[in-house]
């Protein structure tokens, strides 16, 4: 692998101390260092780290005259265009927003419910009318009870008059009903009888 250029004095320094935090693979080239302060420049590296385009490798590196360089901290830093995260937002606000949201999601809600109320009202009242037709298409008498007809009533009665007629069959023979006085007169002669009679039994024995 080429040696990377270098821009400032203490570049070595400040990849060394980033690979103690990050593999070396993930260390881009140098980028324009940022002098802090008097004393205290950041010397930058892009980052090869996936998800993070626009960010750098950042080493706070303190020199001092008749002083060894030292690094101060080691950190990732975004740069110009870098992907950010949405700034933070106290979570008192985003509790106030919440509410808010959720006040005008119910509003829209019973919109909708009264919208579906009216339809619901509007369906009933047009079944009420079907109904109501119904009933005038069907002819009731007042007898009719418990909606049974009574034209259907005379009908089966006269039915099953026919049927009763039919039931005896015409050339069966007529026998005559016995005559109640003719009983009487038969029993009038058994109660006449004394015994001065000879008695037909008699007759037989001789």
């Amino acid at each position: 692998m080429p040696e990377a250029a270098t821009r400032t004095p203490w570049s070595e320094l400040a990849r060394r101390a980033l690979t103690e935090i990050t593999p070396d693979e993930t260390i881009g080239a140098e980028a324009d260092p940022v002098d802090d302060e008097p004393g205290v420049t950041s010397v930058r590296f892009a980052t090869l780290l996936p998800g993070y385009p626009g960010w750098h490798w950042t080493v706070s590196v303190a020199h001092l005259d008749g002083e060894e360089p030292s690094v101060l901290e080691a950190e990732l830093m975004p740069g110009d265009g870098a992907l950010l995260a949405p700034d933070w937002v106290p979570w008192a606000d985003r509790l106030a927003e919440m509410k808010a949201q959720e006040a005008h999601d119910g509003d829209e809600d019973d919109d909708e419910s009264e919208d579906d109320d009216e339809d619901s009202e509007d369906d009933s009242d047009d079944e009420d009318e079907d109904d109501s037709d119904d009933e005038r298409g069907s002819i009731v008498h007042g007898g009719d009870v418990d909606g049974v007809d009574i034209d259907d009533l005379v009908e089966d009665s006269g039915n099953s008059d026919d049927d009763s007629d039919d039931s005896v069959p015409a050339d069966a023979p007529v026998v005559p009903a016995a005559h109640p006085e003719a009983d009487l007169d038969d029993e009038s002669h058994d109660d006449d009888w004394d015994g001065e009679d000879e008695d037909p039994l008699s007759r037989r024995r001789k």
